[in-house]
């Protein structure tokens, strides 16, 4: 649902008047320390910036996909490395969440990432497929009532800061099976590396050799995953302090 017209601009004119007066005079002491001031990132914090495509009923903004476009266009104005700093937060790192998580699962996690409080980051790319989700070779097997990650995601943003990575692994049961499901890890789960930054084009990357084996039971389907099995597809969604699936992933041949 969209802002109230009056909040929305106030909004805007806030954030403009950030950029202008905070961000944009610090793009040089950036530019030489790598890094992004603490008491900057405590006030994006307070501007919600972390939370900007949550919803309030967990604490974020939710804005709408025109509006955090219009919030992107004036964050524009000044380097990126700024927006990087939330950026996972408000998009890949997240949505994956917001969209298919459980009712747990939200309440949980979400609440803490719009706070700024739970950095998030998304682990797709690896050293030999790059980022084709079809082609990844870190696998989850299913051991009774245990899933079982295995692999090295490489070029993670934020991997450094994050608390919490969504993590893209092989879930077909035959050798080359084509399912990939997403898994939510969090950063200190036993079994899990995070490397030192790499450079990519010029850019900090992070390289981050992982993952876990961790405890994931598998309880009875919830309307949604039955739902998601009438149509074809098979959904596991459930959580365990640990690895939590949270992707209906495709059981068709073209899956």
């Amino acid at each position: 649902m969209a802002l109230d017209p009056e909040i929305f601009d106030t909004l805007i004119d806030t954030i403009r008047r950030f950029v202008r007066e905070r961000l944009r005079p610090l793009e040089g002491e950036v530019e030489a320390a790598d890094a992004i001031p603490d008491a900057v990132i405590e006030e994006m914090k307070g501007l919600g910036l972390f939370g900007l495509s949550i919803a309030e009923e967990y604490g974020g903004l939710g804005l709408t996909m025109l509006e955090e476009c219009k919030v992107a266009i004036e964050l524009g104005r000044t380097t990126p490395a700024f927006r990087s700093t939330f950026g996972t937060n408000v998009g890949i790192g997240s949505q994956g969440l917001v969209m298919a998580g459980t009712p747990a699962q939200k309440a949980e996690w979400l609440p803490r990432i719009a706070s700024g409080e739970v950095i998030t980051s998304f682990a797709l790319t690896e050293p030999d497929v790059g980022s084709d989700s079809g082609a990844v070779k870190t696998r989850a097997v299913r051991d009774g009532d245990v899933y079982r990650l295995s692999g090295t995601k490489r070029f993670i943003t934020n991997a450094d800061k994050a608390q919490l990575f969504t993590v893209m692994a092989r879930t077909g049961d035959e050798p080359g099976g084509r399912g990939v499901s997403a898994f939510l890890v969090p950063r200190d789960l036993p079994g899990i590396s995070i490397g030192e930054p790499e450079k990519k084009m010029g850019q900090k990357a992070r390289a981050s050799p992982m993952w876990c084996s961790t405890t994931l039971p598998f309880p009875p389907p919830t309307a949604s995953a039955r739902k998601g099995r009438a149509s074809g597809s098979r959904c596991r969604c459930s959580i365990a302090g640990g690895c939590t699936s949270l992707q209906c992933a495709s059981a068709s041949p073209s899956g």
